[in-house]
Protein backbone atom coordinates (compact mmCIF):
# COMPACT_ATOMS: atom_id res chain seq x y z
CA UNK A 1 0.00 0.00 0.00
CA UNK A 2 2.94 2.40 -0.52
CA UNK A 3 4.48 2.11 2.48
CA UNK A 4 7.84 2.55 1.33
CA UNK A 5 6.55 6.34 -0.13
CA UNK A 6 5.16 6.96 3.00
CA UNK A 7 8.59 6.04 5.02
CA UNK A 8 10.44 8.01 2.31
CA UNK A 9 8.37 11.03 3.11
CA UNK A 10 8.20 10.74 6.77
CA UNK A 11 11.91 10.24 6.99
CA UNK A 12 12.42 13.64 4.47
CA UNK A 13 10.50 15.54 7.03
CA UNK A 14 12.14 14.58 10.11
CA UNK A 15 15.20 15.38 8.81
CA UNK A 16 14.58 19.08 9.33
CA UNK A 17 11.58 18.48 11.44
CA UNK A 18 13.42 17.81 14.88
CA UNK A 19 10.36 17.91 17.58
CA UNK A 20 8.29 14.93 18.51
CA UNK A 21 7.52 12.27 15.68
CA UNK A 22 3.76 12.17 16.50
CA UNK A 23 3.12 15.73 15.12
CA UNK A 24 4.90 14.25 11.91
CA UNK A 25 2.46 10.98 12.08
CA UNK A 26 -0.95 13.04 12.59
CA UNK A 27 0.21 15.39 9.60
CA UNK A 28 0.85 12.68 7.24
CA UNK A 29 -2.44 11.12 8.37
CA UNK A 30 -4.05 14.18 7.61
CA UNK A 31 -2.55 14.12 4.22
CA UNK A 32 -3.70 10.63 3.55
CA UNK A 33 -6.87 10.92 4.22
CA UNK A 34 -7.42 13.91 1.94
CA UNK A 35 -8.15 16.17 5.02
CA UNK A 36 -6.96 19.31 7.07
CA UNK A 37 -4.59 19.88 9.43
CA UNK A 38 -4.27 22.45 12.21
CA UNK A 39 -1.42 23.52 14.24
CA UNK A 40 -1.75 24.82 17.05
CA UNK A 41 0.90 25.88 19.82
CA UNK A 42 2.97 28.82 21.10
CA UNK A 43 5.71 31.01 18.96
CA UNK A 44 8.61 29.70 18.03
CA UNK A 45 8.51 25.65 18.59
CA UNK A 46 8.55 25.07 14.54
CA UNK A 47 4.77 24.87 13.39
CA UNK A 48 5.88 26.77 10.60
CA UNK A 49 8.81 24.33 9.78
CA UNK A 50 7.29 21.19 10.07
CA UNK A 51 3.91 22.52 7.05
CA UNK A 52 7.30 23.75 5.36
CA UNK A 53 9.11 20.48 5.21
CA UNK A 54 5.44 18.34 3.92
CA UNK A 55 5.23 20.85 1.12
CA UNK A 56 8.99 20.85 -0.06
CA UNK A 57 9.03 16.86 0.04
CA UNK A 58 5.91 16.56 -2.32
CA UNK A 59 6.96 17.75 -6.15
CA UNK A 60 3.45 19.95 -6.27
CA UNK A 61 2.37 23.29 -6.12
CA UNK A 62 3.26 24.78 -2.85
CA UNK A 63 1.94 28.21 -1.42
CA UNK A 64 2.06 30.35 1.66
CA UNK A 65 -0.29 32.85 3.01
CA UNK A 66 0.80 35.01 5.87
CA UNK A 67 -2.86 35.87 7.67
CA UNK A 68 -3.13 39.70 8.84
CA UNK A 69 -5.55 41.44 10.38
CA UNK A 70 -5.96 43.63 7.22
CA UNK A 71 -5.97 40.75 4.48
CA UNK A 72 -9.26 40.35 2.07
CA UNK A 73 -10.68 37.18 0.99
CA UNK A 74 -9.71 38.67 -2.26
CA UNK A 75 -6.16 38.05 -1.03
CA UNK A 76 -7.00 34.70 -0.72
CA UNK A 77 -9.27 33.52 -3.81
CA UNK A 78 -8.23 35.55 -6.22
CA UNK A 79 -9.56 38.80 -7.75
CA UNK A 80 -10.94 39.40 -11.46
CA UNK A 81 -8.41 42.34 -13.49
CA UNK A 82 -9.85 44.21 -16.47
CA UNK A 83 -7.31 43.81 -19.48
CA UNK A 84 -7.44 46.87 -21.42
CA UNK A 85 -6.21 44.95 -24.85
CA UNK A 86 -8.66 42.56 -24.60
CA UNK A 87 -11.65 44.42 -23.16
CA UNK A 88 -12.36 41.73 -20.79
CA UNK A 89 -11.87 40.84 -16.71
CA UNK A 90 -9.29 38.02 -16.04
CA UNK A 91 -9.26 35.95 -13.53
CA UNK A 92 -5.95 36.01 -11.40
CA UNK A 93 -6.24 32.84 -8.88
CA UNK A 94 -5.01 33.72 -5.51
CA UNK A 95 -2.74 31.43 -3.37
CA UNK A 96 -5.60 28.93 -2.59
CA UNK A 97 -5.10 27.34 -6.20
CA UNK A 98 -2.19 25.25 -5.03
CA UNK A 99 -1.50 21.44 -4.04
CA UNK A 100 -0.70 22.16 -0.66
CA UNK A 101 -1.58 25.48 1.25
CA UNK A 102 -0.03 26.97 3.98
CA UNK A 103 -2.33 29.38 6.35
CA UNK A 104 0.25 30.64 8.98
CA UNK A 105 -1.19 32.16 11.80
CA UNK A 106 -4.83 31.83 10.65
CA UNK A 107 -6.26 32.99 13.93
CA UNK A 108 -4.59 36.54 13.50
CA UNK A 109 -6.97 37.62 10.22
CA UNK A 110 -10.11 38.64 10.50
CA UNK A 111 -13.62 35.89 10.53
CA UNK A 112 -14.65 37.42 7.09
CA UNK A 113 -11.43 36.43 5.42
CA UNK A 114 -10.98 32.91 7.43
CA UNK A 115 -14.77 31.64 6.19
CA UNK A 116 -13.37 32.33 2.86
CA UNK A 117 -11.46 29.53 3.20
CA UNK A 118 -14.43 27.09 3.73
CA UNK A 119 -15.56 25.86 0.34
CA UNK A 120 -12.26 24.79 -0.35
CA UNK A 121 -11.69 22.94 3.05
CA UNK A 122 -15.27 21.02 1.98
CA UNK A 123 -15.50 20.58 -1.54
CA UNK A 124 -12.23 20.98 -2.95
CA UNK A 125 -13.44 24.25 -4.82
CA UNK A 126 -14.07 27.57 -5.11
CA UNK A 127 -16.62 29.90 -5.72
CA UNK A 128 -16.17 32.93 -7.64
CA UNK A 129 -18.39 35.57 -9.35
CA UNK A 130 -20.81 33.04 -9.95
CA UNK A 131 -18.29 30.82 -11.17
CA UNK A 132 -17.06 27.48 -9.40
CA UNK A 133 -13.38 26.49 -10.00
CA UNK A 134 -12.35 22.78 -8.61
CA UNK A 135 -9.09 23.01 -6.69
CA UNK A 136 -6.30 20.14 -7.89
CA UNK A 137 -5.71 17.03 -6.11
CA UNK A 138 -4.00 16.56 -4.21
CA UNK A 139 -5.33 19.85 -1.79
CA UNK A 140 -4.42 20.22 1.84
CA UNK A 141 -4.57 23.47 3.77
CA UNK A 142 -2.25 23.09 6.80
CA UNK A 143 -3.28 26.36 9.05
CA UNK A 144 -1.07 27.14 12.36
CA UNK A 145 -2.39 29.43 14.82
CA UNK A 146 -1.20 30.67 17.94
CA UNK A 147 -3.25 29.94 21.28
CA UNK A 148 -6.73 31.81 21.72
CA UNK A 149 -4.74 33.34 24.92
CA UNK A 150 -2.49 35.77 22.84
CA UNK A 151 -2.66 39.25 21.92
CA UNK A 152 -4.32 40.18 18.40
CA UNK A 153 -6.17 36.43 17.61
CA UNK A 154 -9.63 36.13 16.78
CA UNK A 155 -10.91 32.44 17.53
CA UNK A 156 -11.96 30.40 14.90
CA UNK A 157 -15.55 29.63 14.68
CA UNK A 158 -16.88 26.52 15.41
CA UNK A 159 -17.55 25.04 11.79
CA UNK A 160 -14.01 26.01 10.17
CA UNK A 161 -12.58 24.06 13.57
CA UNK A 162 -14.95 21.50 12.31
CA UNK A 163 -13.47 20.72 8.87
CA UNK A 164 -10.08 20.36 10.50
CA UNK A 165 -9.35 16.49 10.35
CA UNK A 166 -7.04 16.47 13.32
CA UNK A 167 -5.24 19.40 15.33
CA UNK A 168 -1.92 18.79 16.17
CA UNK A 169 0.14 20.48 19.59
CA UNK A 170 3.83 20.58 18.56
CA UNK A 171 5.47 20.98 22.18
CA UNK A 172 8.54 21.76 22.99
CA UNK A 173 11.61 19.63 21.65
CA UNK A 174 13.83 17.48 23.98
CA UNK A 175 17.34 18.28 25.10
CA UNK A 176 18.78 16.45 22.87
CA UNK A 177 16.64 17.74 19.69
CA UNK A 178 17.22 21.27 20.98
CA UNK A 179 20.73 20.95 21.25
CA UNK A 180 20.92 20.08 17.28
CA UNK A 181 18.57 22.93 16.70
CA UNK A 182 21.13 25.26 18.38
CA UNK A 183 24.30 24.11 16.27
CA UNK A 184 22.97 23.04 12.64
CA UNK A 185 19.36 25.46 12.73
CA UNK A 186 18.13 23.37 10.10
CA UNK A 187 15.17 25.92 9.54
CA UNK A 188 17.77 28.07 8.09
CA UNK A 189 20.51 25.01 6.12
CA UNK A 190 18.57 21.82 5.33
CA UNK A 191 14.86 23.12 4.89
CA UNK A 192 16.02 25.17 1.61
CA UNK A 193 17.68 22.08 0.78
CA UNK A 194 14.89 19.86 1.19
CA UNK A 195 14.65 18.13 -2.38
CA UNK A 196 10.97 16.32 -2.76
CA UNK A 197 11.04 12.29 -2.79
CA UNK A 198 6.73 12.17 -4.04
CA UNK A 199 5.12 13.34 -6.85
CA UNK A 200 1.44 14.87 -6.26
CA UNK A 201 0.54 12.00 -8.21
CA UNK A 202 1.15 9.19 -5.82
CA UNK A 203 -0.02 11.09 -2.93
CA UNK A 204 -3.70 11.30 -5.25
CA UNK A 205 -2.81 7.25 -5.50
CA UNK A 206 -1.77 6.66 -2.19
CA UNK A 207 -5.21 8.31 -1.21
CA UNK A 208 -7.60 6.99 -3.18
CA UNK A 209 -6.30 3.39 -1.97
CA UNK A 210 -7.60 4.62 1.70
CA UNK A 211 -11.40 3.01 1.48
CA UNK A 212 -9.87 -0.50 0.86
CA UNK A 213 -8.57 -0.50 4.63
CA UNK A 214 -10.53 -2.86 6.12
CA UNK A 215 -12.94 -1.60 8.93
CA UNK A 216 -14.75 -4.25 11.31
CA UNK A 217 -18.23 -4.03 12.04
CA UNK A 218 -17.30 -4.00 15.24
CA UNK A 219 -14.90 -0.82 15.35
CA UNK A 220 -17.73 0.88 13.44
CA UNK A 221 -19.79 0.35 16.34
CA UNK A 222 -16.81 1.75 18.89
CA UNK A 223 -16.63 4.66 16.68
CA UNK A 224 -20.17 5.27 16.70
CA UNK A 225 -20.78 4.80 21.30
CA UNK A 226 -17.58 7.37 21.38
CA UNK A 227 -19.43 9.99 19.23
CA UNK A 228 -22.50 9.10 21.34
CA UNK A 229 -20.60 9.05 24.33
CA UNK A 230 -19.57 12.83 23.89
CA UNK A 231 -23.36 14.00 23.11
CA UNK A 232 -24.96 12.60 25.93
CA UNK A 233 -21.64 13.89 28.14
CA UNK A 234 -22.80 15.92 31.30
CA UNK A 235 -19.30 18.10 30.87
CA UNK A 236 -20.35 18.85 26.75
CA UNK A 237 -22.41 21.38 25.82
CA UNK A 238 -21.73 20.35 21.63
CA UNK A 239 -20.63 16.64 20.89
CA UNK A 240 -18.83 15.46 17.96
CA UNK A 241 -20.97 15.79 14.45
CA UNK A 242 -21.34 13.49 12.29
CA UNK A 243 -18.35 14.91 9.94
CA UNK A 244 -16.26 14.56 12.94
CA UNK A 245 -17.39 10.73 13.10
CA UNK A 246 -16.31 10.51 9.78
CA UNK A 247 -12.88 12.02 10.38
CA UNK A 248 -12.25 9.75 12.71
CA UNK A 249 -13.04 6.86 10.55
CA UNK A 250 -10.71 8.21 8.31
CA UNK A 251 -8.21 9.10 10.14
CA UNK A 252 -8.01 5.46 11.70
CA UNK A 253 -8.07 4.02 8.34
CA UNK A 254 -4.80 6.40 7.84
CA UNK A 255 -3.25 5.97 10.62
CA UNK A 256 -2.96 1.86 9.68
CA UNK A 257 -2.16 2.48 6.26
CA UNK A 258 0.95 4.76 7.73
CA UNK A 259 2.34 1.71 9.10
CA UNK A 260 1.66 -0.59 5.99
CA UNK A 261 -1.88 -2.28 7.84
CA UNK A 262 -4.90 -3.08 5.25
CA UNK A 263 -6.86 -2.77 8.73
CA UNK A 264 -8.00 -0.73 11.01
CA UNK A 265 -7.74 -1.86 15.17
CA UNK A 266 -8.65 -0.85 18.10
CA UNK A 267 -5.67 1.24 19.14
CA UNK A 268 -5.87 3.24 15.53
CA UNK A 269 -8.96 4.51 17.07
CA UNK A 270 -7.59 5.17 20.42
CA UNK A 271 -4.90 6.64 20.03
CA UNK A 272 -6.14 9.23 17.51
CA UNK A 273 -9.62 10.12 19.20
CA UNK A 274 -8.54 13.12 21.17
CA UNK A 275 -6.70 14.90 18.38
CA UNK A 276 -9.76 14.37 16.08
CA UNK A 277 -12.37 15.20 18.50
CA UNK A 278 -10.80 17.51 20.65
CA UNK A 279 -11.07 20.66 18.74
CA UNK A 280 -14.62 19.63 17.88
CA UNK A 281 -16.17 19.83 21.16
CA UNK A 282 -17.17 21.95 23.62
CA UNK A 283 -17.30 21.58 27.80
CA UNK A 284 -19.84 23.65 29.91
CA UNK A 285 -16.79 25.83 31.01
CA UNK A 286 -15.85 26.90 27.81
CA UNK A 287 -14.68 30.48 27.13
CA UNK A 288 -14.59 30.95 23.38
CA UNK A 289 -10.85 28.98 21.91
CA UNK A 290 -9.27 29.09 25.46
CA UNK A 291 -10.63 25.21 26.75
CA UNK A 292 -8.31 22.73 24.82
CA UNK A 293 -6.93 21.54 27.28
CA UNK A 294 -10.54 20.78 29.57
CA UNK A 295 -12.17 19.44 26.29
CA UNK A 296 -8.84 17.07 26.16
CA UNK A 297 -9.48 15.93 29.62
CA UNK A 298 -12.91 15.38 29.27
CA UNK A 299 -12.70 13.48 25.93
CA UNK A 300 -9.87 10.92 27.58
CA UNK A 301 -12.39 10.36 30.50
CA UNK A 302 -14.59 9.20 27.79
CA UNK A 303 -12.13 6.89 26.37
CA UNK A 304 -11.74 5.56 29.25
CA UNK A 305 -15.35 4.94 29.99
CA UNK A 306 -15.99 3.31 26.52
CA UNK A 307 -15.38 -0.49 26.00
CA UNK A 308 -13.46 -1.27 23.25
CA UNK A 309 -13.77 -4.42 21.10
CA UNK A 310 -11.14 -7.29 21.53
Amino acid sequence: MGTHLIDRLRDNIRSVFLGHSKAVDLLLIGLLARGHVLIEDVPGVGKTVLARSLARSIDCRFSRIQLTPDLLPADVLGVSVYNNQSHTFEFKPGPVFANVVLADEINRTTPRTQSALLEAMSEEQVSIENKTMPLERPFMLVATQNPFEFEGTYHLPENQLDRFIVRISVGYPDRQAEQVILTTRPSQTALEKLQPVMKAQEVVELQDQLPAVRLDPALVEYILDLIEATRSSADLRLGVSPRGALALTQASQASAMLVGRDFVTPDDVKELFVAVCAHRVLSKSYLHNGDAHNSEAILRTILNQVRAPQ
